[in-house]
């Protein structure tokens, strides 16, 4: 069984998606409110996949907010997955990177589990169908990741450990890949997916759920509704799109 570590932060406004803040119209109130719809549709798919769910998180005053991390994911997370079937610990490390490899490496060599998976809510579209295909392949193949453009990475996969030092160093795709060589490990991947960062991420990932529920195709509960309920207008900008009010 695979434990599925979701890495995440308490949504608030001071430290939710601050570099898609920055680059696009979203206030900050609407970029927690995005991130809380996010975290929920990761955990979900966790929770729904055939491992066990692990949330991660930072506590308060590493983030400088004057709130219980756990409370606060708690709450969010609660009537979405079932609270006392799954785990709540805080992360240790400076870095993601280093959260993740602390996380990866505890679990498989402390714990002694099968294999570790490691989600963000920042993977917009990470399903539980791609949960499940990393397990099976992590069956002859002890790294599989999930790329998204730009390099990024949606899911990361270990049957066993690797160098986690900075190994999100981008593009992570490539560096978690030369990691699992460097140690004789063998690399599969996953269908590629989003990555929300920057404006144009927003804005082709709303067109994405908008366009898939017009088809009646699957798409994220929470994501979709907030969608559903933005006030951003996707406008053609040259090749790409941009995002307006």
């Amino acid at each position: 069984m695979t434990t599925i570590a979701v890495l995440a932060d308490p949504p608030h406004p001071d430290t939710a998606l601050p570099e898609l803040v920055a680059d696009s119209p979203l206030s900050a109130a609407a970029a927690a409110s995005l991130y809380a719809a996010l975290l929920k549709d990761t955990a979900l798919a966790a929770d729904r996949s055939g491992g066990e769910l692990l949330v991660n998180y930072r506590p308060a005053e590493a983030l400088g907010l004057d709130v219980d991390s756990e409370v606060r994911l708690r709450s969010v997370l609660e009537g979405v997955i079932d609270p006392e079937e799954a785990r709540f610990e805080v992360q240790v490390g400076e870095t993601f990177a280093g959260r993740a490899g602390n996380t990866a490496t505890h679990l498989l060599e402390t714990e002694g589990v099968g294999s570790v998976g490691i989600a963000r809510p920042e993977a917009a579209l990470l399903a539980r169908t791609d949960i499940d295909s990393a397990a099976m392949k992590l069956r002859s193949t002890p790294v599989v990741l999930g790329p998204a453009p730009g390099g990024h990475v949606t899911y990361a996969a270990f049957a066993e450990p690797i160098d986690f030092g900075a190994c999100y160093a981008p593009p992570a795709l490539e560096t978690l890949t030369d990691r699992a060589l460097d140690v004789g490990l063998e690399v599969g991947f996953l269908e590629s997916k989003p990555y929300l960062r920057r404006k144009a991420d927003l804005a082709n990932l709303i067109v994405d759920v908008r366009t898939r529920r017009k088809a009646d195709a699957l798409v994220p509960p929470h994501l979709a509704e907030w969608v559903g309920s933005c006030d951003l207008t996707v406008l053609a900008d040259g090749d790409g799109l941009t995002l307006e009010e």
